[in-house]
């Protein structure tokens, strides 16, 4: 699974037993999480973001179910055991994405026909809102907790595209010390990577059941697809609780 990451940029686990007795132990907490949360629903209110929501423990687990399993046990093989932050629980309903307000007509496009498509860890600084490398993650893990149609807004990942976007970010950097890479402005550089990538690159759809797993490439440049018309999910919609450890070592092992 591990050559796949490399290659592909993603991997996708079957069914697994132990990681279906932490989704059952996850689910309720979830709701409840989603339920008590305050933050506002996004995209005309067909998209809970949901950070950090989940109540978990530092290794993942939930009510006392350790997270164990294949996919787990991939992701902790890449860079050893790694603390677990609170799980985003992305929740998406059915009609996403729809305009709301802060969304410039243009992002919205992007989000419609491009799936908002992104890379972790890249965030918006500042007036200019540049992009700036904040969060270099280890990997993203999918966990899915609620059972749905293919068409339920699953998360896509275009295939490859993690070597474009490494070389683009290596050569960016390759002269700007370590102490202020966090602070390098590479805004046009990964917008002409991220063209590069649609031009090149397959897109892949990512849809998986509670007890499978996603396991995504730090690099790979990934989004939510629409939700399609006859999809089904239950009344709490589609949610996939989402890990993304960070790396100790930084920028330097994110771009290794």
């Amino acid at each position: 699974m591990l050559d796949l990451l490399d290659t592909r940029g993603w991997a996708r686990f079957p069914a697994d037993p132990a990681l279906a007795r932490w989704v059952a132990a996850a689910l309720p907490a979830a709701r409840a999480a989603l339920n008590e949360s305050s933050a506002p629903v996004r995209c005309g209110g067909t998209w809970d973001v949901g950070l950090n929501l989940l109540p978990n423990d530092p290794a993942g687990g939930v009510g006392g179910v350790p997270l164990t399993g294949a996919a787990i046990d991939a992701a902790a093989a890449l860079f050893g055991p790694l603390p677990l932050h609170r799980a985003q629980l992305s929740a998406v309903y059915p009609g996403y994405p729809q305009p709301w307000d802060g969304e410039s007509d243009a992002a919205f496009r992007f989000r419609l026909n491009r799936d908002a498509a992104h890379v972790d860890g890249l965030l918006r600084i500042g007036p200019e809102r540049r992009r700036q490398i904040r969060e270099p993650h280890a990997w993203i893990l999918g966990l899915p907790l609620t059972e749905t149609s293919p068409g339920a807004s699953p998360p896509v990942v275009w295939e490859m595209s993690q070597t474009v976007m490494a070389h683009a970010f290596r050569e960016a950097l390759a002269d700007v010390p370590e102490a202020d890479r966090p602070e390098a402005d590479i805004t046009e550089v990964y917008q002409a990577a991220r063209r590069e990538v649609f031009r090149t690159c397959r897109r892949v759809v990512l849809h998986a059941n509670p007890g499978e797993a996603v396991l995504i490439h730090r690099l790979a440049l990934h989004g939510v697809s629409p939700w399609q018309e006859g999809a089904e999910a239950p009344k709490e919609g589609r949610i996939i609780a989402y890990f993304r450890p960070e790396l100790p070592g930084g920028i330097a092992d994110w771009l290794a």
